[in-house]
């Protein structure tokens, strides 16, 4: 199946971040009640304090006892603060459990995705999304939607009461919030636009570095530091860029707010300093007007605030909302009966003694027609075979003849486009995909390894595995070299994508990984390609040992790995040429002969082949 329709995370899609927030806190809206009813029970607090002054100041002018009223206003200070402060942290720890609760989301979707998707994505931009669009979402989820909502009663909860007080005065300072809201709107579009753009450069950045990382020692040795310093520091400055374009559009919006407040408060002060004087204004009234007009400052900062983060909220829900979107494997839970090793049920083989099911998997491929994206060739074209149970078979052919796309297709990491895929008779499609992959070891040709302990890597996927288990496998994939070299033994640490280690060490852990998994069907990739003479040839009594209770089938370049095997399937331009033994294809195959006297490194000639 192709995978080009599912090739990259889509671009950010509009989208509302308080909706995108509310879907992914269901576990703590009673939190997130909670967290607001303490804000606002801060913010009422609050607004009875210029009240509280009010009447202070009354008692003042006729010479009255003020040290009730003293205690009331301080205590209420008091208390909001406290009350206020419990409530900001309650929504800031809301604000953390989204940030958990969405790159849990995200990380169980990136490595579920379908290996077409990865294939075309960055990896980079994927942890971008995964770090900093998450980041930017907590901020949106305690800043903008909670606290601009609290923001708004408070900030209505003050006219209200600045309404009670005078309502000339309401009139100045509502023109002067009217006006500071459609500016502030104005900008809020174009700082959700320019973070938009700003992460995007990120993404971008992280995807530059992530590649000069996967290919450091191939940088060093081509001598491409330089160039590639350029194209980091060029990304680099592009994100600087928009940077700099978002903290203009913030900076404006933040001091126009500022501006049409500062000119507010005056106007009010000149205003009501001229009703005070003309006795239509008590003095207490202004006072109190003047302290809502300071009170305001903090819900129409916030709102200020929230509007841009609202739309820049909006495109980091998108940029994640994109990455939830792409396409993922139809992943199926294991049986309940399945043994916690990792094996399958009916399927576990020692290497020391048959399996529980008599002989390895069975294994067809018939009519199989596959490419990895319309528009480029086939690389398979009505591709027909059968491997029996047990017993080792080899492909072979030139480079590009579709030989690791077999084990592809056998591990369903695509889908083929007609045709179908068997293992025990039965469509790879119609396995649980969790236990197709449980029966199966693949080694990969380029041999991976992960950070981490020795252990951590053998064990990959498989849980506990007891230490005799371990060490058979250490032993049959020839690691006692690696183990002794490394501080503390089968614990020691191996270093980032092994490499401190040799090809050779790599290879032989992805062999001892695949070999404790005891799987039913041994898929081998180029798994001589790094070894010397000396761990190949034990190889060969390791793969002699597994094929006698698993079917092992083996792409190999070396005559050594494929003369003794059961059958040899040859492969060329995504057909099958020919299936035999080593001795049949030399007879009647030109291909396989001449792949034999070339490829395989062998003396020209059949009779020394044989």
């Amino acid at each position: 199946m192709s995978g080009a329709r599912h090739a990259r995370p889509a671009p950010p899609r509009p989208d509302k971040p308080a909706a995108f927030i509310l879907r992914h806190t269901r576990g703590f809206r009673l939190r997130l009640a909670a967290g607001g009813v303490l804000v606002l029970t801060g913010a009422a607090l609050s607004l009875t304090q210029p009240l509280i002054a009010r009447h202070i100041l009354d008692r003042l002018v006729r010479h009255e006892s003020t040290g009730g009223l003293l205690l009331i206003l301080a205590g209420a200070v008091a208390l909001g603060t406290v009350v206020a402060a419990c409530g900001y942290f309650v929504l800031e720890s809301v604000g953390e459990s989204l940030v958990r609760t969405v790159r849990g989301q995200l990380s169980a979707r990136i490595l579920t995705l379908r290996t077409s998707v990865i294939d075309e994505a960055k990896p980079g931009d994927l942890v971008s999304r995964l770090v900093a669009d998450t980041t930017l979402l907590r901020q949106v989820a305690t800043q903008s939607v909670v606290s601009s909502t609290i923001a708004a009663i408070a900030l209505l909860g003050s006219l209200v009461l600045m309404g009670l007080i005078d309502i000339l005065l309401l009139t100045v300072t509502l023109a002067a919030v009217t006006t500071m809201t459609v500016s502030v709107r104005w900008a809020a579009a174009r700082i959700g636009l320019a973070t938009g753009e700003v992460q995007e450069s990120v993404g971008f950045l992280a995807a530059l570095l992530d590649r000069d990382l996967a290919a450091f020692r191939t940088l060093k040795a081509a001598g491409a530091e330089e160039h590639e310093i350029g194209l980091l520091t060029g990304a680099a400055e592009t994100a600087w860029r928009r940077g700099l374009r978002v903290a203009g559009w913030q900076a404006a919006s933040g001091a126009t707010a500022s501006l049409l407040m500062q000119t507010s408060f005056l106007t009010v002060l000149g205003v009501g300093g001229a009703r005070v004087a003309s006795g239509r204004l008590p003095i207490a009234d202004l006072i109190a007007f003047l302290l809502y007009m300071f009170f305001l400052t903090q819900p129409v900062t916030t709102l200020a605030g929230a509007w841009g983060q609202l739309s820049a909220g909006a495109a980091a829900a998108g940029r994640i909302q994109a990455v939830l979107d792409l396409a993922v494997e139809p992943l199926a839970p294991v049986r309940a009966d399945a043994p916690t090793d990792g094996g399958l049920a009916e399927g576990l083989l020692t290497l020391r003694g048959p399996a529980d099911r008599a002989g390895g998997a069975a294994v067809a491929f018939s009519q199989v027609v596959f490419g990895y994206r319309d528009g480029l060739p086939l690389v398979h074209d009505h591709v027909t075979f059968a491997v029996p149970p047990g017993g080792l078979t080899a492909v072979v052919g030139p480079s590009g003849a579709g030989k690791t796309s077999l084990f592809a297709l056998l591990e369903r990491f695509y889908e083929v486009r007609s045709g179908q895929v068997l293992v025990d008779g039965r469509d790879v499609r119609a396995w649980p995909l969790a236990e197709l992959r449980r029966s199966i070891g693949y080694v990969e040709q380029e041999a991976a390894v992960l950070a981490g302990t020795l252990r951590e890597n053998l064990t990959l996927g498989l849980g506990w595995v007891d230490d005799e288990r371990l060490w058979e496998a250490v032993t049959l994939a020839r690691l006692g070299d690696v183990v002794a070299a490394l501080p503390g033994g089968v614990d020691g640490w191996i270093g980032h994508r092994g490499g401190t280690l040799s090809g050779g060490q790599r290879q032989r852990i992805a062999i001892g990984r695949a070999l404790l998994r005891r799987p039913r069907l041994l898929l081998l990739d180029e798994v001589t390609s790094a070894l010397d003479a000396v761990n190949e040839a034990a190889l060969r009594d390791t793969l002699d040992a597994a094929s006698a209770s698993a079917t092992v089938i083996v792409i190999a370049h070396r005559l050594s790995t494929v003369v003794n095997a059961r059958q040899i399937v040859v492969l060329e331009s995504g057909q099958v040429r020919a299936v035999g033994t080593h001795d049949e294809l030399l007879d009647s195959d030109q291909v396989y002969r001449e792949l034999a006297t070339t490829q395989f490194l062998a003396p020209a000639g059949s009779e020394s082949l044989q």
